[in-house]
């Protein structure tokens, strides 16, 4: 049995632990960072979005982790087999980077040496702006992309650690249409709302120093209705719940437990090979086949993150609370594995 959460209250107490384990579809604890206990360095607070239409796909980060911040812009071609990433990092942000305590509201923008980005609201779209210089082939990349029809509910968790003073706070919102042009080495990249969508990963918290996760995430559409779906575990205390949901017109479907089966060759994962995806109460069960792996590693000994973000297509069936069988064929979208020191 997995704990809803029903209140609207403070998510951490006055010692810095969440106030309640659990999750819950709107995001309704309320985040504020100077109730945190932990020193600026120990924070992390990142807004990344993810904007894919199954044939190319942008992702966008801004992240401050205390001692280090991070601003990514990944452009990446499905049917061509590329992708690039450029991250400058900046040293000791400690929490200026001003990343906004509610995803409902405040804007954030950044910028360094021959690039900007910036995610507003306006009314009730959001708004990601983007330039790089020298970002592919010598040529930069800029990009507008509006997201609109913001689904009423989506995957809210609050995980505790074992370690006091430590959490994450995390939202995912599914299935945002987006609409918007990229333009980068000589080539223009349309966005259309009727096939491209978005999901934001929203996260805060204090995470303990050596942590491995896994990831899955899809948006789309079913005859017409969006459907998409988060699933993921590895780190934290989930035993009051798991982040792993379904989301149909604009609703959340809570499910239990979602097994990754990734493949292995010669004793190491094989990310390229075929995937599984299970879960305890079969409710969700996808074969995955693998197009693109976004792989980066950065090993500096004490400081680590090997990242697999694997882009591909999901085949499989998905049943809804009232008994639904929802069924995709090649439904775009992803799965990763990250491990990090840090």
């Amino acid at each position: 049995m997995q704990h809803e959460i029903t209140d609207a209250r403070p998510l951490l107490d006055k010692n810095g632990n969440l106030r309640e384990a659990g999750y819950c579809k709107k995001l309704l604890p309320v985040y504020r960072r100077g109730d945190i206990k932990a020193g600026a360095m120990r924070i992390k607070e990142w807004d990344y979005y993810l904007i894919n239409n199954g044939r190319f796909a942008v992702a966008l980060t801004i992240d401050d982790n205390g001692y280090m911040g991070l601003d990514s812009i990944s452009l990446l071609h499905f049917e061509e087999g590329w992708e690039k990433t450029k991250s400058p990092m900046r040293a000791f942000p400690m929490g200026k980077t001003g990343l906004p305590e509610s995803s409902a509201e405040g804007d954030v923008s950044i910028s360094g040496k021959g690039y900007h980005l910036s995610f507003r609201h306006e009314e009730a779209e959001r708004v990601l702006d983007f330039h790089m210089e020298d970002f592919l082939d010598g040529t930069p990349i800029d990009g507008r992309i509006r997201l609109t029809d913001e689904p009423e509910e989506s995957m809210v968790i609050c995980t505790p650690f074992e370690k006091p003073g430590h959490f994450y706070y995390n939202q995912k919102i599914n299935c945002l249409r987006a609409g918007g042009t990229v333009t980068a080495g000589g080539r223009t990249y349309v966005f259309d709302p009727a096939d491209a969508f978005a999901v934001l990963d929203w996260g805060r918290g204090v995470w303990t120093y050596h942590n491995t996760w896994y990831w899955g995430s899809a948006s789309g559409q079913v005859d017409g209705v969006p459907f998409g779906w988060n699933i993921g575990y590895g780190f934290g205390d989930t035993s009051a719940a798991s982040e792993n949901m379904l989301f149909y017109g604009g609703k959340a479907h809570k499910l239990s437990q979602v097994t990754f089966h990734i493949p292995t060759k010669d004793g190491r994962e094989d990310y390229l090979a075929p995937w599984r995806f299970s879960s305890d109460d079969g409710r969700f069960e996808m074969d995955f086949t693998p197009v693109l792996d976004r792989a980066a590693c950065t090993d500096f000994k004490l400081l680590k993150s090997d990242q697999h973000q694997v882009f591909g297509r999901f085949t499989g069936t998905a049943t809804l609370d009232n008994g639904r069988v929802i069924r995709v064929e090649d439904f775009p979208g992803f799965a990763e594995k990250v491990e990090n020191k840090w």
